[in-house]
């Protein structure tokens, strides 16, 4: 009997073709400890052992699960192109690798790429075609304890406090795909609820050789399986088609938690005889975001953004989800206990949960894995990444552009420096990740630096991370937000005189961290175990402190939402509303209600 494929689905849901291979499954594998693995003949030779991709070494699903440090790891696999592929080029693509990968195909280098949280790809072209096969060597460099973004992987051996075990090499799924010599790249769809229907970009990759030069773009929208409006428009060579489209009065519907409408689209391109040269499918969502004074509304109505920070953490496959099934499990998770949102917190989530996003009306914010600011990031003291900073930011906005989920993008995360004369690198960072951002996306609010130290005077939303465990307390934290003085609650590591942020210039609000109540009575002696602030001592008192809390952001007509912390339990840290194999902790209804009240206040008004 045949495994199953791991991970089998498709995993580019808004950039759909038809002819695709899926290479998830055995590879062979091997450790490459002190990184001298190209002078030792790895590239040329079989390797010693075997790995489940898409599965981290350090997983337990990987067959592996090494979870020391690996400074470089290597893949191989032989796979035969199909030859029903014939006269088409043939792309090979990686949804994730971390961090430093170099890909060889039949002894041939063919790509390099930094960053391990956005997809890249390479064409094979006088490399391997139909019905030849392809060697492919990938050589992942991952030195976790260098200046990179890791998010909650740990910079130690073991886990600790908030930190993580480690992801190393091919995370996401790897397939081939079959494309023509001229093809259309990821398209950026932005809806216009003022108009009725949805700006389409379409860039066109056209080589010089048999490809097209000219010809018709045609977009078929349907909804609920029906044919919508057809749109056509002339190409002629340009670097990308842009076309309007116009939805008729009465098959407008728009997007919104509750009620997550999408439309689906057919995208041809076609030659001077009508035939249709490259095509693809895709969707999409009609929905505004504006910021109205404190508010931030969705289709010209404030919704209170009741998110939960998602770490997106497995026991059995670490960053990657063990199955599609799991994605969609956490957000129905976290909607049936009142939350109508998350922040993906410290990584850039996998496309397929922002399409389970967008199909169940749950608001998300991207986010990228933080750089270890923190003592260990561009502070001015340490190594310096340089340009990849704002490169791998770019990546991360332009794959996720166009999911209507997505209400809000933010770079950075509890970023501090110390006070001195001097402009700091990680001041040019952060400026440079907000406007990277505004520049490509003026459809949605950016936040230039998650918690507290904005370095950005025209950020567009300010925030707090406030992990206060006395309601009453907490309420007074915030006393002052009514008369432009909002609350500032540095690194408690940071002394006062060394903390900083720019002045408070009436944004919209939220606490984007609070709560993280610790909660494990099946806690073992001695075992590693640890929330914020003292442990309730009964389950009663969990509840009363979690509505305490909720209900003074709830009650504040400044705050446009908060984050819960977290979703989970990850590891050690055991502040979840869910185990970290998905259990329930609490009575689900009991938390719903605490937290919707304001919801079916603004929705009677």
């Amino acid at each position: 009997m045949s495994t199953p494929l791991p991970r089998p689905e498709y995993p580019r849901p808004q950039f759909v073709r038809a002819d695709w291979l899926n290479l998830n499954g055995e590879w062979e594998f091997e450790i490459d400890a002190g990184d001298s693995g190209l002078e030792r003949g790895l590239r040329e030779r079989p390797l010693a052992g075997r790995i489940t991709v898409p599965f981290c070494p350090e997983s337990s699903l990987s067959g592996i699960g090494h979870e020391d440090f690996m400074n470089a790891v290597w893949y191989r696999r032989t796979v035969r192109i199909p030859q029903a592929w014939a006269g088409r080029q043939v792309l090979l693509h990686f949804q994730a690798v971390d961090y430093d990968t170099t890909v060889w195909v039949n002894g041939r280098e063919v790509v390099r790429h930094r960053g391990g949280f956005t997809p890249f790809n390479c064409e094979l072209r006088d490399v391997a075609a139909p019905g030849e096969e392809a060697v492919i060597v990938v050589r992942a460099r991952d030195d976790n304890r260098r200046p990179q973004p890791g998010g909650k992987q740990s910079a130690q051996y073991g886990r600790h406090s908030c930190l993580y075990t480690r992801t190393t090499g091919i995370w996401q799924t790897v397939w081939l795909e079959a494309v023509p010599e001229t093809q259309f790249l990821r398209p950026r769809i932005t809806p216009d609820v003022g108009r009725g229907g949805f700006d389409l970009e379409l860039p066109i990759r056209a080589f010089s050789g048999a490809g097209l030069r000219a010809g018709t773009v045609r977009v078929t929208l349907s909804a609920a399986g029906r044919t919508v409006t057809v749109t056509e428009t002339a190409w002629r060579g340009e670097l990308s088609a842009r076309l309007f489209l116009v939805i008729p009065a009465a098959h407008v519907h728009l997007w919104e938690p509750g009620s997550p409408w999408l439309y689906d689209l057919q995208v041809e391109l076609l030659d001077a005889a009508g035939a249709v040269t490259d095509a693809f499918t895709s969707y999409a969502g009609l929905r505004s975001v504006e910021l109205d004074g404190f508010a931030i509304k969705i289709n010209g109505r404030p919704v209170f953004q009741r998110l939960v920070l998602d770490q997106g953490y497995y026991p059995d496959g670490i960053l990657t989800a063990p199955d599609d099934a799991a994605l969609i499990r956490d957000i129905e998770l976290s909607m049936a206990v009142g939350f109508n949102g998350a922040r993906l917190h410290q990584k850039v989530f996998e496309e397929r949960f922002l399409y389970h996003a967008d199909r169940l009306g749950y608001l998300v914010w991207g986010e990228f894995a933080d750089w270890g600011c923190n003592g260990f990031g561009p502070d001015g003291d340490h190594q310096q990444p340089g340009a990849t900073y704002i490169t791998q930011w770019l990546e991360a906005v332009m794959r996720d552009y166009s999911h209507p989920a997505l209400v809000g993008w933010c770079g950075l995360n509890e970023t501090h420096q110390r006070l001195h004369d001097r402009i700091t690198v990680l001041d040019d960072v952060t400026r440079g990740i907000f406007l990277a951002a505004k520049a490509m996306d003026t459809t949605r609010p950016v936040l230039d630096t998650s918690g507290y130290s904005h370095r950005v005077q025209e950020t567009d939303i300010w925030d707090a991370h406030d992990y206060e465990q006395d309601p009453i307390t907490f309420r007074a934290h915030y006393a002052g937000l009514p008369q432009g003085h909002p609350y500032f609650n540095p690194r408690p590591d940071v002394p006062a005189e060394q903390a900083w942020s720019q002045p408070y210039n009436g944004q919209p609000y939220f606490v984007s961290e609070f709560g993280g109540i610790w909660w494990n009575p099946d806690a073992k002696p001695g075992e590693a175990s640890w929330g914020y602030g003292d442990r309730p001592k009964a389950l009663d008192e969990f509840y009363t402190r979690f509505a305490g809390l909720c209900d003074v952001l709830l009650d504040d007509p400044r705050m446009f939402g908060y984050c819960y912390t977290q979703l989970t339990d990850v590891y050690q840290e055991q502040n979840g509303v869910f185990t970290f194999d998905r259990r329930a902790k609490f009575d689900a209804a009991r938390l719903h209600a605490a937290q919707t009240r304001r919801a079916a206040i603004e929705t009677a008004g």
